[in-house]
C-alpha cells in the first residue's frame, strides 16, 4: 500500500470512530479494568484491536480482556479494545480496519461476508449461545396475538435480534417494512442503554432483546412473553461469535490463533467457575460503563446463557434464511464464511470433538475469495 492509500485507510478509520462515537453506537475505550500488562516476546504486530459489546451475551469477552486471559496468550502483543451497541457499527469498524478481530452476532456478520463477495471477514470460533428474550408490558400485551399494533424494540437495524424479530413477526402472518419498522407491529431501532428508559416511559411496549437488556426490563415490570431458544431444536443458537478481517488473518495468523487461544481458556474459566465469572463480567461492565448491574439482575440473566466455542454453525444457514425472509437481503452463499482451523487444533490437543463449519469452512491451503 502506497502513502497516500495509507493516509486514505487511516482517515477512514478515524471517521468510522468519531461517527459511530457520536451516534452512541460505538466508542473507544481505554480502562478496561484488565488485570494483566504486556509481558514477554511480540507475535507478528506491535497491538491488535478487538470490539465487543458491553452484553453479558459478550461474556467471553469482558472476563477474556479483564482476566487477562487474552492478554497472556498474546505475550507483548498489546491487546487494545473498542465496545459497540450493536453488530452493524462493529462490521463498519472491522471493515474500516479500526478494529481486527471481535466478537459480535451473526446476522451483522453474514450481511458484511455476503455484500463483500466472501472477501470481508471469517468466523474462527464460537462464544455465547442463547440468552434472548421478547419481553412486554403485561398491562398492554398478555398473549402473542397482542403484539399486533404494538411498538417493539429492537437494538439496531440489521442487528442479530433485529433479525430474529422480523422473522417471528413474519411467522405469525403480519407484514412489517424491514427499513422503517413500520407495519402490523412498529420495530423501534432503541439502543440497549435507552431501552430501560424507553419502556418507562411507555414509548415502547415491549423488547427482543438480549441479556442483560432483558433482565432489567423485568426489573422494571415487564414479563418474559418468548425466551428465542423455544424457537430452536434443543434450545441452541448462535448468538455470539468470534470473527476477523480476512486481511488481518492472512497477515498475522499467529495473533489471530493467540486469541482464540485466550477466547477457549475464558469459556473454559466461566463454565468452571460461574460465580467468579458473573462478578469479574460485571466488574468489566462498571469499567465500560461507568455501573454494574445489580446482583439480581446478573442472577436472573446467567441461567439463560451458553458459554460454548462450538460456532453452532448449523444454526448461521438458518439464521441467513430469516434475514432473506425479512426482506434484508437476498439468500447468501456463505460456502467460506468459517475458519475452525485454530479452533479445532486446541480442541483435538484436549481431546475434544472438532467443531463442525456445516460444510461452510475454507480447506487449510484455499487462498481466500
Amino acid at each position: 500500500m502506497n502513502g497516500g492509500r495509507r493516509l486514505r485507510a487511516a482517515l477512514a478509520g478515524l471517521l468510522t470512530l468519531l461517527v459511530l462515537a457520536g451516534c452512541g453506537y460505538g466508542s473507544e475505550r481505554v480502562d478496561t479494568g484488565a488485570r494483566v500488562a504486556p509481558k514477554g516476546p511480540k507475535l507478528s504486530v506491535d497491538e491488535v484491536r478487538v470490539g465487543y459489546f458491553p452484553n453479558l451475551t459478550h461474556a467471553t469477552a469482558l472476563v477474556g480482556v479483564r482476566e487477562g486471559f487474552l492478554q497472556k496468550e498474546l505475550g507483548g502483543t498489546k491487546l487494545a479494545t473498542a465496545t459497540f451497541n450493536a453488530g452493524p457499527a462493529t462490521v463498519e469498524a472491522l471493515t474500516s480496519g479500526s478494529v481486527d478481530l471481535a466478537w459480535m452476532g451473526p446476522s451483522p456478520a453474514i450481511n458484511s461476508y455476503t455484500k463483500s463477495g466472501g472477501k470481508s471477514l471469517r468466523i474462527v470460533a464460537g462464544a455465547a449461545s442463547r440468552g434472548v428474550r421478547l419481553v412486554v408490558n403485561p398491562d398492554r400485551i398478555r398473549t402473542v396475538a397482542d403484539v399486533k399494533g404494538k411498538r417493539i424494540a429492537s437494538p439496531q437495524l440489521g442487528n442479530t435480534q433485529d433479525v430474529a424479530l422480523l422473522n417471528w413477526i413474519s411467522r405469525q402472518g403480519w407484514q412489517v417494512d424491514a427499513a422503517s419498522g413500520r407495519g402490523d407491529v412498529s420495530v423501534v431501532r432503541t439502543d440497549n442503554r435507552l431501552a430501560p428508559s424507553a419502556y418507562r416511559s411507555g414509548s415502547i411496549d415491549g423488547a427482543w432483546v438480549p441479556e442483560p437488556t432483558a433482565s432489567l426490563l423485568v426489573a422494571e415490570g415487564a414479563k418474559v412473553l418468548l425466551d428465542e431458544a423455544d424457537l430452536w431444536p434443543d434450545g441452541q443458537f448462535v448468538i455470539t461469535h468470534l470473527v476477523v478481517s480476512q486481511r488481518f488473518l492472512t497477515e498475522h495468523r499467529d495473533v489471530v490463533e493467540a486469541v482464540v487461544r485466550g477466547s477457549v481458556r475464558t469459556n473454559a474459566w466461566i463454565n468452571s467457575r460461574p460465580g467468579p465469572a458473573k462478578a469479574s463480567a460485571n466488574a468489566a461492565l462498571r469499567h465500560l460503563t461507568g455501573k454494574e448491574l445489580p446482583q439480581k439482575i446478573i442472577d436472573a440473566a446467567w441461567p439463560s446463557l451458553t458459554f460454548t466455542d462450538d460456532p453452532l454453525a448449523g444454526t448461521l444457514g438458518a439464521q441467513a434464511e430469516h434475514a432473506v425472509r425479512a426482506g434484508l437481503m437476498r439468500r447468501p452463499d456463505l460456502t467460506g464464511i468459517y475458519d475452525l482451523h485454530a479452533l479445532n487444533t486446541l480442541r483435538a490437543a484436549a481431546g475434544r470433538p472438532a467443531a463442525d463449519d456445516a460444510g461452510l469452512g475454507v480447506p487449510r491451503g484455499v487462498a481466500p475469495r
